[in-house]
């Protein structure tokens, strides 16, 4: 690989990302660092680790406040189209990476970068969204990652870090690799690397054990607009704050939390665990308010265009051509899917108990089994008669 003269790392402040700085300078030649790390609602406090890149030996430390492009950019469009990886997994770490690769594309371009790097290891999943992701925005840009190549152990990583002058971690670390943005958290490794063990009640942060859980129900209303959620209860809320808020209000009571064992890209099962509180309920009330509003065939059709979607997302081709043509049938599909769900939020359950919306094909007149029934019932003899046609004449050939 060419090695490069000036660098954009996607930074985080963890032992990892710290090391990469002096790594690339010393053994790698490179004669600038410029790091970048993504505010994507995780809530850390940016600044020390702006400070600490810097510390760390990069010329620049760059922090992106990309919460409201996230949301509105990547995580909706996802939700539009129901995004679960193996029916399951809503994304949310994955629709992160596209963005931090546009984000270090961007300012490759700001800073004259002739390379942008990561410090993703060689068994992951996103050392390929990023690798990809980059590629397709702009091919001429090398993409470095030393931790896939330096095969050091943690130990010997710290070790490495300490001998540049990065202090070590300073608490004991914890046994779980974690990473959290505003949709979510993703737990992996420690303990649940055997997936006969059960999670820790402390794995979880943002959804509450069931047994401390409300001893009532709570009913909310989410309206949607184009297949965009845009209110609670009523009241109309900016993309941030209103996964802010569901986030808050479902992960009290218990529901958001996935444990399960996935299909990596590279070719390994991974047991992970998520907590997604909004996601998981705006999923599920997006899908209730489109069996009300869209025709039967194109409910059905798209639930294979979903799969479909959900497995380019989590495989890296955010930017593929085939991502753009798929989002353009979902797109078109969300012209009607504006309303209203009401849910009933209950001990790590969230149950759908009302839909309406002024675009719904549920006809009263057509569906009840009352006096003012208005669907014709003779004519359903002759369509029986023409829809089992070819099943009665196969039945004829082959008794």
């Amino acid at each position: 690989m060419g090695r490069a003269k000036k660098v954009v790392l996607a930074y985080s402040g963890g032992v990892d990302t710290s090391v990469c700085i002096p790594y690339l300078k010393q053994e790698w030649g490179v004669e600038e660092v410029i790091t970048l790390a993504a505010d994507l609602g995780q809530g850390d406090e940016l600044e020390p680790i702006r400070q600490k890149a810097l510390n760390s030996g990069a010329s620049v430390s760059l922090v992106a406040n990309a919460t409201e492009r996230f949301i509105a950019d990547y995580a909706f469009p996802a939700l539009k189209a129901n995004a679960l990886y193996e029916n399951r997994y809503p994304l949310s770490t994955a629709l992160a990476r596209p963005l931090i690769a546009k984000l270090l594309v961007e300012a490759a371009e700001e800073y004259g970068a002739d390379a942008v790097a990561h410090g993703c290891t060689g068994k992951g999943n996103d050392q390929v969204r990023f690798d990809v992701s980059i590629a397709a925005l702009n091919p001429n840009l090398k993409v470095l990652a030393p931790a896939r190549e330096w095969g050091m152990s943690r130990e010997q990583t710290i070790a490495y870090g300490e001998k540049c002058g990065i202090p070590s971690p300073v608490k004991k670390s914890s046994p779980y690799s974690v990473d959290l943005n505003l949709l979510g958290r993703s737990i992996e490794a420690g303990p649940l690397e055997d997936p006969w063990v059960e999670p820790l009640e402390e794995v979880y942060a943002l959804t509450k054990a069931i047994e401390n859980t409300p001893n009532e129900p709570e009913y909310i209303e989410i309206g949607f607009d184009r297949g965009s959620p845009v209110s609670i209860d009523g009241e109309a809320l900016n993309p941030v704050s209103l996964i802010t808020k569901l986030n808050q209000l479902v992960g009290n009571h218990g529901i958001g939390r996935i444990d399960m064992v996935e299909n990596r890209l590279v070719g390994i099962k991974s047991r992970e665990i998520y907590e997604v509180p909004a996601l998981s309920v705006l999923i599920q009330a997006h899908r209730e308010l489109e069996s009300l509003t869209l025709t039967g065939d194109v409910t059905q059709y798209k639930r294979g265009i979903e799969e479909t979607y959900s497995k380019i997302v989590y495989n890296g081709l955010w930017y593929s051509p085939l991502k753009a043509a798929l989002d353009a049938f979902i797109e078109q599909t969300q012209a009607r899917v504006s309303g209203t769900i009401r849910i009933k939020l209950f001990k790590g359950n969230a149950t759908m108990v009302g839909r309406k919306s002024d675009y719904s094909l549920y006809d009263m007149d057509l569906a009840t089994y009352g006096e003012d029934d208005l669907f014709d019932h003779k004519a359903a003899e002759g369509f029986i008669y023409v829809w089992g046609l070819p099943t009665r004449v196969w039945s004829q050939r082959n008794r």
